[in-house]
Order: structure tokens, then C-alpha cells, then sequence
């Protein structure tokens, strides 16, 4: 054994597809303006074929509305990088115990039988309030959606990857967090603060719980992040808190997920990853 083993020379250059061949599955991929979508996109240009979920119910209670899923797919499919890759999309309330087992199982079924690449980028917004405001459905929502679906899609996918031959390289998964154990923390969001929370403090459990299937998990805080939910003095105030005084846009967390998703990313692991432009709270 060489004392010093490098990588070859062609190990070092990048693969333009370095997802070729992969799959993938990203909740919460409902709307053009979202994280989702920037996430689906890059992982199709990476090469990997993906399957879109949404809950339109969801987008159309908000104030920025709903999206068209179709048009969704376009945009992600618009992107392939792999001529022999697809895009998929389907429902699913993620609310319903049953939901999570169901929707991986559909994803992978569409995807030719494997899932690779689990991004859980969903959550419940609205139905919160400060500590004197939040009630028990408050909190039973945000449970059910932001943190019980998420573990339970992990648990589907973790028995999907368990069925392949051991060691089988490639498995991801990716979830999402919200800045709050960071300065004052996000004391008019109890209920979504404290969701997050637990899915930022399980991902070193997980991470060690997946290892022998060869799957990595992270978690990735987005910070601030323009998905048309603020305008006006709002928004101008918090693009004044970034260095680069402008907000996070949905490519550049998904420039960071994405690349998680990748092979140079295969010795990271159990790591809650701030991507915030160095926002100043």
C-alpha cells in the first residue's frame, strides 16, 4: 500500500452526471417559487430521475397559492441532464400516518423499483403562534406533518435500502431544519420551531442507525430563504441583514443539497449544515 494513496487523475475530475443513473424523491415540490423545486431541478441536471411530491390543499390555504403540479414537472423536466432519466410527480397529505410508507413505495415503483435519494424538504407553514398563543392542535399539526411524516419516510426508505445487496453506495437522505437553535431562536413559531428542532437533534441517531446500509444523512438550515411569502418593508429589511444584501434565493440551498446528494459528499454524515449567507439576526 502506498504511504501516500491519492486518487487517480481521472478520479479528480468532476463527473458532469454525477447522479447518472440515480433516483430520487423530493416531498414538498409543489410550487415553482420553492425549495423543492430548486432541489428537483438540480438533481435532474445532475442526472438522476425524480419524483415530485405535492399537496396542492396545502399551497392553496397559503397566501402565495398554489402551483400547477404539471407545470412543475415541466420545469424540473426541462432540465434532465440524462437523456434516459424521468421526472414523476404525484400527491399525497403527508398528515395521514399512512401517507409516508405509501409515498415512498409509489416513488420507487415509478422509478424502476430503487430509491436513492431521499429529500424531505416539506413542512406545514401557518397554525402557530408564540408561546402564550400555540394550543394542542397547533402543536399536533405541526408534530404530524414537520417532524412524525419525515421520520416515517426515513423508516420507509430505510427498509427500501435494506433489501438491496449490502453496502449498496449512493443512499441519501436529506432533511430540513430552520435556524432555530441559533441567536433568539424563533420565539413566534413554537409549534414549527420546536418540529425542527427534533429533526435538527435526530440527525446524528439516524445518521448512525443508516450507516450499515451505506446511506448518509444530513440535515441543511436554509436560513432566510424568498419564496414569496414577504414583500414590501418586510422583505427589504431582512435583505438588509445578508452580507450580500440580498435574500437566499431557492438555488442556493439547493446547491448545497444536491451536492450532499453526490459521491464527494459520501464521508459527510450526521452533520446539521447552516446555509445562510451569513444572515445577521
Amino acid at each position: 500500500m502506498p504511504q501516500f494513496p491519492h486518487p487517480a487523475p481521472e478520479e479528480l475530475r468532476r463527473d458532469p452526471l454525477p447522479l447518472r443513473g440515480r433516483t430520487a424523491l423530493v416531498t414538498g415540490a409543489s410550487r415553482r417559487g420553492g425549495i423543492g423545486y430548486a432541489v428537483a431541478r438540480r438533481l435532474a441536471a445532475y442526472g438522476a430521475s425524480v419524483y415530485l411530491h405535492h399537496h396542492v390543499p396545502h399551497d392553496t390555504a397559503m397566501p402565495w397559492g398554489a402551483d400547477h403540479p404539471e407545470e412543475v414537472a415541466a420545469g424540473v423536466r426541462e432540465v434532465l441532464g440524462d437523456p434516459d432519466a424521468r421526472v414523476l410527480d404525484g400527491p399525497g397529505d403527508l398528515s395521514d400516518p399512512a401517507a409516508p410508507a405509501e409515498l415512498v413505495s409509489r416513488a420507487a415503483d415509478a422509478l424502476g423499483g430503487r430509491l436513492d435519494i431521499l429529500v424531505a424538504n416539506h413542512a406545514l407553514s401557518g397554525s402557530d403562534g408564540a408561546l402564550d398563543t400555540i394550543d394542542s392542535a397547533m402543536l399536533d399539526a405541526h408534530w404530524a406533518v414537520d417532524t412524525r411524516s419525515v421520520l416515517l419516510l426515513v423508516q420507509a426508505y430505510a427498509r427500501l435500502r435494506a433489501a438491496l445487496p449490502p453496502r449498496t453506495p449512493g443512499g441519501r437522505v436529506m432533511m430540513m431544519t430552520s435556524g432555530q437553535d441559533i441567536a433568539g431562536g424563533m420565539p413566534g413559531e413554537i409549534a414549527y420551531a420546536l418540529q425542527k428542532g427534533a429533526l435538527a437533534s435526530i440527525t446524528r441517531s439516524l445518521s448512525t442507525t443508516l450507516a450499515d446500509l451505506a446511506v448518509t444523512v444530513n440535515t441543511v438550515n436554509p436560513g432566510p430563504v424568498d419564496t414569496d411569502y414577504r414583500s414590501g418593508d418586510d422583505y427589504a429589511a431582512i435583505a438588509a441583514m445578508f452580507p450580500a444584501g440580498r435574500w437566499g434565493m431557492p438555488d442556493d440551498p439547493a446547491r448545497l443539497i444536491s451536492w450532499l446528494a453526490t459521491d464527494e459528499a459520501a464521508w459527510i454524515t450526521g452533520q446539521v449544515i447552516d446555509s445562510e449567507g451569513g444572515f445577521r439576526r
